[in-house]
């Protein structure tokens, strides 16, 4: 490590870090700032291990910091693609039911994205789902056709190069071990790392933003906030993918939902169409006490019996383990929602902290929102 003192460092190199670099240092050129991250190269964890959806705001109670920046993160997130020719498909999604309750629940979906200023979608009747679909079963559907696929990697890869362009320094294979306040009227942060080869080392910031995403309760903790107190706490919650065989994946073209599950825990085990031409089934829900991506292979069923509610053609053998993430979760099991936190902390007496916790879904739809609100935090 070369710099002894920049403006600002950011803790983590996922979509979400790498987002609020590249846009802090477009929009207020001359900062110096850095980005530490403990994997050896950007979105080894939650960014590279989701759906890949840019999902359109239909689910989060509206005023919630999820609705609104999915909603806002969508568009932004569109036009971003767009100018930089980052692989993405508006591919549209349906949330289909198959019961009476399905069917009551899609109602209140529609209800919940109007509020939410999601105003595109159609509710469709099952002859005119087959007309869209004529593999799938539904008695009814939510058609949203500014749902959509992308290619996360490449759009971290485009973020991360922006920020390169604009000065910003990647501190890959940084762990960092400590973080102390430079002084009691909030002058800056010294944060303690072990560079690539283990030595201990430091670098002063003024700025502290904590996008540390699976570890952000325990950077939180580092820089002086309890977890505990401040409702930071986070729980592991592992989602398993299963995929079926090439043989399925030109059935569907579009993103199959069931109605989502209470307390919006997870989406529920939908089918996912890839850009690479792939389908696959996920993700469940599952409270984990540490980091593993195994996939259990008896989870299987439990796949196949939700997915042929809505996907005939399956058969059981067809499912296939493939990965695992785990989402940062603030809401335990059996707890209500729980929204976003992206707190800068002068309250708690830690000005220039930004505590960015519980980033999960849809954080990566939500990718250059959430930046552009931590930018305006940066003065």
């Amino acid at each position: 490590m070369t710099e002894e003192k920049v403006d600002i460092a950011i803790i983590g190199a996922g979509v979400i870090g790498l987002a609020v670099a590249a846009e802090i240092s477009a929009q207020q050129p001359g900062l110096s700032i850095i980005i530490l991250e403990r994997n050896e190269k950007f979105g080894q964890e939650t960014s590279s291990r989701n759906s890949e959806v840019i999902h359109a705001g239909i689910y989060y109670p509206t005023g919630s910091l999820k609705a609104r920046l999915c909603v806002e993160g969508k568009e932004l997130l569109y036009r971003f693609c767009e100018k930089w020719d980052v692989p993405h498909k508006r591919c549209g999604k349906l949330i289909v039911a198959n019961t009476p309750e399905e069917e009551k629940s899609l109602a209140g979906l529609m209800e919940q994205a109007a509020a939410n200023g999601v105003e595109d979608l159609e509710l469709l009747e099952a002859d005119q789902v087959k007309r869209l679909e004529p593999n799938i079963r539904a008695n009814k559907a939510i058609f949203s056709p500014s749902t959509g696929i992308i290619n996360s990697h490449h759009l971290m890869a485009r973020f991360e190069k922006l920020a390169l362009e604009s000065g910003v320094m990647p501190a890959y294979c940084h762990l960092v071990k400590a973080v102390e306040p430079l002084s009691a009227n909030g002058s800056g942060y010294r944060v303690h790392f072990n560079n690539p080869d283990g030595t201990a080392d430091t670098i002063d910031c003024c700025h502290l933003i904590n996008c540390a995403g699976l570890q952000s309760d325990q950077v939180a903790s580092l820089a002086g906030v309890d977890p505990g107190k401040a409702g930071y706490k986070l729980h592991y919650c592992k989602g398993e993918y299963f995929s079926l065989p090439p043989s399925k994946a030109n059935l569907v073209s579009r993103l199959i939902y069931p109605p989502p599950l209470q307390s919006l825990t997870g989406l529920g085990i939908h089918a996912t169409i890839t850009l690479d031409g792939r389908l696959r089934l996920g993700p469940n829900t599952v409270y984990v006490d540490r980091e593993e991506y195994s996939v259990d292979p008896g989870h299987g069923k439990e796949f196949y019996r939700s997915a042929k509610t809505y996907l005939p053609f399956i058969a059981e053998d067809d499912l296939e383990p493939e990965m695992a993430g785990i989402r940062p979760k603030l809401s335990g099991p059996g707890e209500p929602f729980r929204d976003f936190i992206i707190s800068e902390e002068t309250d708690r007496g830690l000005p220039g902290l930004i505590n960015l916790i519980g980033m999960e879904s849809p954080g990566l739809t939500s990718a250059l929102s959430i930046a552009r609100m931590v930018e305006s935090l940066i003065s």
